[in-house]
Order: C-alpha cells, then structure tokens, then sequence
C-alpha cells in the first residue's frame, strides 16, 4: 500500500476554488507542490504556469501522482501524449472544483492512483471514485500485489487475463514455491498442482526461468545477488554481456537481480559502476578483511589470493551477503571477469 504523504505530488489547480481546495490538500501533506495558473493572482504556489500543456509535460515524469481539480476532459487531452505504461506512469487524479468526488484516472493500482484518490478523498472529505474491475468486484489485484511486494512484472499484457478469472471466481494454477504472493489470494482461487496449460492462465511467481505459456503471467521476486570479480579496466558492455550470459545459462531471470556485491578495490571500478546503474540495482563492496571472513568457497583462487590476500571475490562475495548455504552458481569465468549467484532467503 502507497503512503502518499511520503510520495511526490502535483496539485493543479485554475480557478480561485479549485486552489482553495489544493491548499487543503498541502495543509495535510506540506510536501505537495502547487501549480497554479498564472492568470489565478493567488499566493501559495510553489509553481505558476502560462501554458498548461508545456509545464505538465516537463513535469509529468518528476512526480509519483498529479491531482488535477479540474474538467476531466481537458486532462484526458493533455496527457494524451505523455502516457507511457501502466507500469511507469504516474498516477493521476481528476477532482470537481467543489470537492465532491476525487476520481482514479490513471495507473489505479501499480501507480497507486486508486489509494491516492481514496486519500484525498478523507482530506477533502468528498467521495472517491473507483472503477477498476478488481476494485468493484472485491477480486484480488495482482499488479497491486506484484508492487507491493517488489514483483517484477514479466509479461504485463498478462495481467488481464488473470484478473479477469478472479473477477469471475475461477481458480488458477500458482507457482509460487516461497509463498510471496499465495497468502493475499483466496485459496478458492487457487489451484494446486500448478499444471499450466496453452488455453489457461496461471501465476507463475519464481526467479527460475522456464517455458510457459503466453498466458501465464510471470513474476520474479528481487532476490538473486550476483558477485562479480573483474580486471582493472574492464568495460561495462563486457561484464554485462558475461552477467547475462551466466544468468541465461543457468536457468535465471535477469529481472530477479538485487544486488552486485564486490571487493572494496573495485569501488572506483567504472565499468563495474556502470553495470549496476544501467540494471537499476545496487553496489555493495566488501573489505578483503570480510571477504577473508569467508574461510570455504568452491573455486578458490591462488592467483586472487596472491593479488589482494583473498581466495575469492565473487563467491565469497555472494556467500556474504546471502549466507554459506545460498549460493547457487559457482564462479563462472571470462577473460576479463567472474560472476557467482547466490539466492537471498526470503525467511
């Protein structure tokens, strides 16, 4: 579930009540940016604007949600162009100048446009309006479950398909061997053993990678932290081919990537730098003092040991920061890099 109050927002306003009721909603949330129109002559923006069109379109991507008090119509126009994907876009918001009804436009569930409406409905205290299938039939959400739990969503055009069973009560099967998602559906739809078929969809929640039918929607938990040990100079295009290349190998979804973890050496290392920037994951480094912590590794390396003290880097990395028993891939070598996965315990 989405705190907004955490969360960045816009509030657009054009009219004297509509920024009346914008200034509410920043009394409750001191966070929330003002936009005005320019033509208002009102204190308390944080922006005004000349043209609505230009202003929302560079500020479309910087915030979590937009609230617009105003005309359903001239915001459906406008941010025509600017949406991109459910799973990106911002949240947006629609609300009467008189504050009676709040509406979910945009990105109900993984943009949380749903929660926020039925925020600012309490700090108005007008009535939100809701009208994704899932809301109004008491069904489960799966992208909302996906969100909360830090799911990446595989294959999002099969989200409809298993919505749309749950809303008629049918049962799917469910992969889902670490019970992320299973304890937030009903166990009426639920169908077990998960034995997927081409005609059906199903749930498939793992970071192993396998062959399923297009139907089934596929969601991989962040949980694989892979320990990369690499020459000096090393590129960033090289180690992200050898990343993938292991992954792809042994059976793993790239999309189940944490965490890169490394010795404190490679710290200034850019291609290393890079890789973890261009995955969207973090970096951690360890001294050698705690990669030395790690007395057993499968594939110790004279050669590292020699160097920098240490028998190992990648899989002593990996073993650091999962634990002994959770390495799954040994070191797996290039010329110019290591790479070792280890699976972080979701207990």
């Amino acid at each position: 579930m989405t705190d907004w109050s955490e969360k960045k927002l816009a509030v657009w306003a054009m009219t004297p009540n509509a920024a009346e009721l914008a200034q509410r909603v920043k009394d409750a949330w001191p966070g929330v940016d003002l936009f005005f129109s320019s033509k208002l002559k009102i204190d308390g923006a944080d922006a005004e604007f000349t043209s609505f069109s230009r202003t929302l379109g560079e500020a479309w991507s910087q915030y979590d949600g937009h609230y617009f008090i105003m005309a359903t119509g001239i915001v459906v126009r406008v941010i025509a162009n600017l949406m991109e994907d459910k799973t990106k876009d911002p949240a947006v918001i629609c609300g009467d100048e008189a504050g009676h009804f709040v509406i979910s436009l945009v990105s109900g569930h993984i943009g949380g446009a749903n929660e926020l409406a039925r925020e600012l409905a309490s700090i108005l205290d007008a009535q939100p309006v809701i009208t994704t299938s899932t809301d109004v039939n008491h069904a489960p959400s799966i992208d909302v479950i996906a969100s909360d739990h830090g799911l990446h969503i595989e294959n999002k055009r099969a989200i409809k398909h298993v919505s749309m069973a749950y809303i008629k009560g049918q049962a799917l099967p469910m992969h889902d061997p670490y019970n992320l998602v299973k304890p937030h559906i009903p166990r009426e739809l639920i169908e077990e053993p998960a034995m997927f078929t081409p005609t059906r969809s199903g749930v498939f929640v793992d970071y192993e990678v396998r062959d399923l039918p297009g139907l089934v929607l596929v969601l991989r938990p962040k949980c694989l932290v892979a320990g990369i040990g690499c020459r000096r100079g090393v590129s960033k295009q090289e180690l992200e081919a050898h990343v993938r290349e292991v992954f792809k190998a042994q059976g793993l979804s790239i999309h189940s990537l944490a965490r890169i973890v490394s010795v404190d050496l490679k710290a200034d290392e850019p291609g290393l730098l890079q890789l973890a920037e261009d995955l969207d994951v973090p970096i951690h480094f360890y001294s050698t003092d705690e990669l030395d912590q790690v007395k057993m590794v499968p594939n110790p390396s004279p050669l590292v040991d020699k160097h920098i003290g240490v028998k190992s880097v990648c899989e002593a990395a990996a073993i650091l920061a999962t634990g002994r028993r959770n390495l799954i891939t040994p070191k797996q070598a290039s010329k110019t890099a290591t790479v070792a996965i280890a699976a972080m315990p979701f207990t």
